[in-house]
């Protein structure tokens, strides 16, 4: 199952940073988020990742391009006017990684839209952004998606109320509406984390089309979107409080998102 990571936007509640680099390359623990998203991913044994990219895309195209050389030790040998170089002891994921331009100032909507033509045709997906961490079990997210049938599931988690709120059923867990924040609200979020099936595609129009707007509104109405509870952790990287946060999670050394060994 491939998995997309929408990896494009501008990230302005982040400029101190993101003004540099793309925010997923905003770097916890000396390694990117981007990175850390996909070796949760690949913890679980998914390791096909397309990349939707924009804003500073190069940063992404130059990081995989390096990527093997950078985990590898190395020999430069420069003796008798040569330019020589030996690779020793080398580990890289089984990545097979697309990194795709999909527009500046593309949608998130659009940006899907826009690499459908990588996409397996009767296959889901999975899909998640950029910028979050989370120590959520992805295969049994898949599981559950697989056993209802319906078109897309996402991840809902409760958290502070910075992002539109979500109307669930109870007992079956369909998603029937969205709703942007209220000061008094304490109901569940999206977390992000979505499997897709490639039909969703046809309820998004073009670049212009935010995702988590009318596609996903149209999904719940046609009854066609469900949801994932997940009350362990979650964590986005908005502000540069949450990177902080981030950090200081990691260097405790007891990252939650953390299902690899070194």
């Amino acid at each position: 199952m491939q998995v997309v990571i929408l990896a494009g936007g501008f990230g302005t509640r982040i400029s101190e940073e993101s003004h540099l680099k793309p925010k997923p390359m905003i770097e916890i623990g000396g390694m990117p988020i981007l990175w850390h998203i996909m070796k949760k991913y690949s913890a679980h044994g998914f390791n096909e990742f397309i990349i939707c990219c924009g804003y500073k895309q190069q940063y992404i195209k130059d990081f995989f391009n390096d990527y093997f050389l950078h985990a590898s030790d190395v020999t430069f040998d420069f003796t008798n006017n040569t330019n020589k170089m030996k690779v020793h002891k080398t580990y890289t994921e089984q990545w097979k990684v697309t990194v795709a331009d999909t527009g500046l100032n593309t949608m998130t909507g659009g940006r899907i839209k826009r690499i459908k033509k990588y996409l397996k045709p009767d296959e889901p997906f999975l899909m998640t952004y950029g910028d979050g961490l989370t120590d959520l079990d992805i295969n049994a997210l898949v599981d559950f998606h697989k056993e209802h049938g319906k078109l897309a599931t996402l991840t809902v988690v409760n958290a502070g109320q910075r992002f539109g709120v979500i109307k669930m059923n109870s007992s079956t867990n369909k998603i029937t509406s969205f709703r942007e924040k209220r000061d008094s609200d304490g109901n569940p979020i999206n977390g992000g984390f979505m499997v897709l099936d490639p039909k969703v595609i046809d309820y998004i129009e073009g670049d212009a089309t935010v995702f988590e707007k009318t596609p996903l509104e149209q999904l719940a109405k046609d009854g066609e979107l469900m949801g994932f509870h997940h009350d362990g952790f979650w964590q986005c990287m908005d502000t540069k409080k949450d990177c902080d946060t981030l950090e200081a999670i990691w260097q405790s050394g007891e990252a939650p998102w953390k299902n690899w060994e070194d």
